[in-house]
């Protein structure tokens, strides 16, 4: 029996967000949510935030800080938030084990 367990953020993620940040006036957030719509019926909208929320659920390495607001954390349970440089580019992703499908951008996923 698997436990659902908060997303992991892998060090490499964390490690881009420092550098994000050591050229930014002020820190940010990295905040990831899912939301309605893509391709295959959900996707992950991932961006730049200010401050957490009141109800965000707060994962953080030695300040840098990912958020993840409580709608959007049932579908990201047991998830893996990494970030990944291809010839494609550079981007933050989600490795979702609850994904039963997901299309070939990466950012739209069915469960």
């Amino acid at each position: 029996m698997q436990l659902d367990l908060p997303p992991k953020v892998t060090d490499r993620a964390f490690a881009r967000l420092h550098e994000i940040n050591a050229d930014a006036d002020a820190a940010q957030c990295l905040r990831i949510a899912v939301e309605g719509g893509g391709c295959s019926g959900f996707q992950y909208d991932i961006s730049l935030a200010d401050a957490p929320e009141a109800d965000d659920l707060v994962l953080e390495k030695d300040g840098a800080r990912v958020l993840v607001d409580p709608v959007s954390l049932p579908f990201l349970k047991n998830a893996q938030i990494d970030f990944t440089e291809e010839l494609i580019g550079a981007r933050f992703v989600v490795h979702n084990p609850n994904a039963t499908s997901s299309c070939g951008c990466g950012t739209s996923f069915s469960i």
